[in-house]
């Protein structure tokens, strides 16, 4: 009977295994071996076994000043910064009576980064016409038009800002559903045993009540933030971004492996990109994940 209960459980689970094999497992297999290789996609792979991560780090100029220092400010705001937003975001929501919430609960996941971005480039516009410069001339703040896109002083701060307002996604929604199937009486039993304010609320009730969902848009934000690289090069049209000033790694390896035709080069880049999700995930499952 046991026997017979397992089967039938690895027949339901048989189609998620096979998917999560043919997209997830084998690509990974493939990107690691083909890291290991020249592989230019018309010839047959060449084995250089691990000269593409040596020159990675010691001959990839671009790599080490610009696309690794780019990526590492762009997380280290954009991941913190857009899951705070997102669980104050919810938190805040959840105050709200259930009617209005239904109007805008699933708004924050349809402004993704790169959708948005048709909106952002006529605000930043180069010419005077953008909306951001028509008002800086209108009050006379500047004395001509600013190509705020295509200037290596402001792009990383407008790609930060754009992805900071689409950071509310998949994320915020689990959140927000963690906040919202609180037990109620354990805010009452809060009040009594000595809580006295919202704030202390949030850190000795809400937060540890709602670790799962806490955990979940954690990895979301990790892994939402290093696939943001596409914003840079929707932003300014060209990849790579200007002056390299917004590239990340994500652009990196699609200038090399979709431009450049160096794809074992890019499978280089896209394993350690891998390796750097993977640790941060890590480092969430300690922050959030259960203990025994």
């Amino acid at each position: 009977m046991k026997r017979t209960a397992i089967n039938q459980a690895y027949v339901f689970l048989s189609p998620y295994l096979f998917l999560f094999g043919m997209f997830i497992v084998i690509p990974v297999l493939v990107a690691a071996g083909l890291s290991l290789t020249y592989f230019n996609t018309v010839e047959m792979p060449e084995w250089t076994g691990f000269k593409n991560y040596v020159d990675l780090f010691t001959h990839d100029e671009i790599f080490m000043q610009h696309v690794l220092p780019n990526t590492l400010k762009f997380a280290l705001i954009v991941g913190p910064g857009g899951y705070i937003i997102s669980f104050l975001l919810a938190w805040m929501l959840a105050q709200i009576p259930h009617k209005p919430r239904t109007l805008i609960i699933y708004s924050p996941s349809m402004t993704m980064g790169v959708a948005m971005s048709v909106v952002w480039k006529i605000l930043f516009s180069g010419d005077q016409t953008g909306y951001l410069n028509a008002v800086l001339l209108e009050f006379g703040w500047i004395q001509a038009p600013i190509q705020w896109l295509q200037s290596p002083d402001y792009l990383m701060t407008i790609m930060i800002i754009v992805s900071l307002w689409s950071s509310m996604g998949v994320g915020f929604l689990a959140m927000l559903a963690g906040v919202l199937n609180i037990d109620q009486s354990m805010y009452e039993a809060g009040y009594i045993d000595g809580i006295k304010n919202r704030f202390q609320e949030i850190i000795y009730i809400t937060i540890p009540s709602m670790k799962p969902q806490m955990l979940f848009g954690a990895v979301m934000s990790v892994v939402s933030t290093f696939q943001a690289g596409d914003i840079g090069v929707m932003l300014t049209g060209a990849n790579p971004t200007p002056q390299y000033a917004g590239q990340l790694i994500v652009n990196h390896i699609s200038d090399y492996g979709l431009i450049r035709f160096e794809m074992g080069y890019a499978s280089a880049v896209s394993v350690i990109l891998l390796i750097g999700v993977y640790a941060l995930s890590r480092f969430s499952w300690k922050l959030f994940g259960e203990k025994d």
